[in-house]
């Protein structure tokens, strides 16, 4: 589900590893440029205790040497495979975190479908 194009929301954390994480959520067509294969991490939220887990890189339009997205895809989005070229409609979220001094971001496709 898709929240908002374009909307930054901020949600207060476990005070022991960071203040305050921020997502931002935005949809974009891009190109498929490579897609690993599914893998199987545990997980707290799923039910069997292991979700599927796969990374794919999505460039922008416009050339090789556009902005890529390297994203984290979940569940039976993880399972679909994608191939390279397929132009896609991406609802993306980013997100990031400071734990103890240090920034992380993470990029995670919520939804993407092949045009």
């Amino acid at each position: 589900m898709i929240q908002s194009h374009n909307r930054i929301v901020s949600l207060p954390r476990q005070k022991s590893l960071t203040a305050l994480t921020k997502f931002y959520m935005q949809t974009k067509i891009l190109k498929v440029v490579a897609q690993t294969e599914a893998v199987y991490v545990p997980s707290r939220k799923a039910g069997s205790g292991h979700v599927a887990k796969s990374v794919i890189r999505l460039r922008e339009l416009g050339g090789e040497y556009e902005d890529e997205f390297a994203c984290v895809a979940f569940g039976n989005l993880a399972e679909c495979k994608f191939v390279e070229g397929d132009l896609v409609a991406a609802a993306l979220r980013f997100q990031t975190r400071e734990v103890n001094g240090q920034f992380y971001q993470d990029v995670v496709a919520t939804e993407i479908q092949v045009i």
